[in-house]
């Protein structure tokens, strides 16, 4: 795999400063059932980072001591930590929202068959990736027999009062691109997949998340090796606008991984560019105060901004 910091270090990036967080995003490690092509952690089946108990209580403690409103879980398939459900249910009785970025098909695999009624009973809101409404562009992207296995889930997932109008449990879908290309317009392709998901498979959700590939990890990887990585650059810079910074998620979200450390968001986490000038881990950060603190940008932070924008809840341009 290719080094993607050299490529993207040297950076015109515009200077962007921190307000106070409200979310706290947390990867627990990078093991997941699938091993998609996009995917910019590197999860797969055979990864065996996973976040220890130590380091959940501390962030359970940053919850309480920031009084953050919302915590992001990610992976990997967050679902296969063995203390996922510890971390979620203490983080509801502090009364802090979570949210599960789940890849759908983990719903159905072995051990897993209660895992979508724990989520229900938690009021847990369920992030979920589908990048396509057709079977052959999903499976495509991430494997065969995704596509079938993620109707499943949802359809399960509906079952339990998720993606309905009038309900309390929010299901949002995750689109992103099959190759180096913006997303489109995310309001036009919302209707035209709540319209061919409910009428094929009689599947409902809230909203739909347009997400841009990253030029990292495999994805970035599989650019240069294919000689697209300049003209996917250009593309995104070519793309920026000014108005989209306001609203980058790193403004008001911090990232830590599975050891405790903290990032300015998820994707710098994967770069290893640390929150600050040096790597801190999130017990040291408790009192903390991060109003005004610089954001640690480079090239990949146009994937951000570029065109309608988008961030982990989806384009920027309301």
């Amino acid at each position: 795999m290719h080094a993607m910091i050299p490529l993207l270090r040297e950076s015109e990036f515009p200077v962007i400063r921190r307000r106070r967080p409200n979310t706290l995003q947390v990867n627990l490690g990078y093991r997941c059932n699938q091993a998609c092509f996009h995917c910019h952690v590197n999860a797969g089946p055979n990864r065996t980072e996973m976040m220890d108990r130590g380091t959940i209580d501390t962030v359970l403690q940053f919850l309480q001591s920031h009084k953050l409103k919302t915590m992001d879980i990610t992976g990997g398939a967050p679902e296969l930590h063995n203390d996922f459900r510890y971390l979620i249910s203490a983080a509801r009785k502090l009364g802090v929202q979570v949210m599960d970025r789940c890849n759908l098909t983990v719903l159905e695999t072995e051990g897993q068959e209660d895992t979508a009624e724990f989520l229900a009973q938690q009021q847990v809101e369920i992030v979920a990736s589908l990048p396509c409404y057709l079977e052959d562009n999903v499976d495509a992207q991430r494997g065969q027999g995704v596509f079938q296995s993620s109707l499943l889930a949802l359809k399960k997932l509906n079952r339990l009062g998720y993606g309905q109008s009038n309900g309390n449990f929010q299901l949002s879908l995750v689109y992103n691109p099959q190759g180096p290309n913006l997303p489109p317009n995310q309001a036009t392709l919302e209707q035209a997949y709540k319209k061919e998901l409910a009428n094929r498979y009689g599947i409902v959700f809230n909203k739909l998340l347009t997400l841009a590939n990253m030029p990292i990890a495999r994805f970035g990887s599989t650019l240069v090796s294919k000689g697209q990585f300049d003209s996917y650059m250009q593309l995104l810079k070519d793309s920026h606008r000014d108005d989209n910074l306001d609203n980058v998620m790193c403004r008001d979200l911090i990232s830590v991984d599975y050891q405790g450390y903290v990032y300015d968001c998820d994707f710098n986490q994967m770069l290893g560019i640390p929150l600050g000038e040096q790597r801190k881990h999130l017990r040291d950060l408790l009192e903390h105060d991060f109003y005004g603190n610089p954001i640690a940008v480079a090239d990949h932070c146009y994937g951000c901004t570029a065109g309608q924008g988008s961030s982990c809840g989806g384009a920027l341009e309301k």
